[in-house]
């Protein structure tokens, strides 16, 4: 959370049974006081691939920053400066909430605890050279909102009405009916629907007062970064705020 990262073998971990509590990961990695864990990203195998691969990061005050992995191979025991957090006068300093990997064609998604959220390609994020820099705005956050959770999709280019009328036989299809739309979804355009259905990713969305829900990812429309963002789930006085958006 506090900007830093650091790179663990994965044999080095010990190996446990389900019921066992596991060890302090401050006896694993050199963690500073009040710094915790935002973010695990594990890497492939197979290093040459990572030079087509990029990092994005995502801060509680909703700025992100896109860097080339490769800025990240080499980290000393240490660790090294991942991100410079932003700080202002009189508030909480920002902190990292995650990291992934990612690559062109792919699309980020910011959800933020009063319920809204926003889908932006990467490509809206410039590769930064820096580590030491705070990144740009991914979403426009109020004074009391904060950024909970980033997610990676794969980018998809649909007809607008195409995706309209898929959405509407798969709700059709889960409330057990027979409606085939008033006819809105033609054979020619059946071939398409499975393929849809077959990319198709889905996002749970979970608040603070235990009640969740899981939408597809046509739901959400693709726009430029740094907006406000659109409604992801009431953030009603039953549910609460957000807490996850995975």
């Amino acid at each position: 959370t506090g900007g830093m990262v650091y790179m663990l073998k994965v044999y080095k971990l010990p190996s446990a049974t389900p019921q066992a509590r596991g060890k302090p990961m401050v006896n694993l990695l050199p963690l500073k006081a009040g710094e915790f864990i935002a973010t695990m990203m594990p890497l492939p195998e197979d290093e040459a691939t990572w030079d087509e691969m990029h990092v994005m990061f995502a801060t509680s005050r909703g700025d992100v920053r896109r860097n080339p992995l490769r800025d990240f191979t080499n980290v000393k025991s240490n660790g090294k400066i991942a991100m410079k957090l932003e700080e202002r006068k009189g508030e909480k300093p920002a902190e990292l909430i995650g990291v992934k990997t990612c690559s062109e064609g792919q699309d980020v998604l910011l959800a933020i605890t009063s319920g809204k959220c926003i889908r932006f390609p990467i490509t809206e994020v410039r590769e930064f050279a820096s580590r030491n820099s705070t990144g740009v705005r991914g979403i426009k956050c109020s004074a009391e909102d904060r950024v909970v959770s980033m997610s990676i999709l794969d980018h998809q280019a649909i007809d607008k009405d195409v995706r309209d009328a898929y959405l509407k036989q798969t709700s059709a299809d889960r409330r057990n009916t027979n409606d085939d739309m008033d006819g809105s979804l033609s054979e020619s355009n059946h071939e398409g629907e499975a393929s849809l259905a077959q990319r198709e990713e889905m996002i749970l969305t979970v608040t603070e007062n235990g009640y969740g829900k899981r939408t597809s990812a046509y739901e959400y429309r693709i726009t430029r970064r740094g907006g406000q963002g659109i409604i992801n789930i009431v953030t009603s006085p039953r549910n609460g705020s957000v807490v996850a958006s995975f």
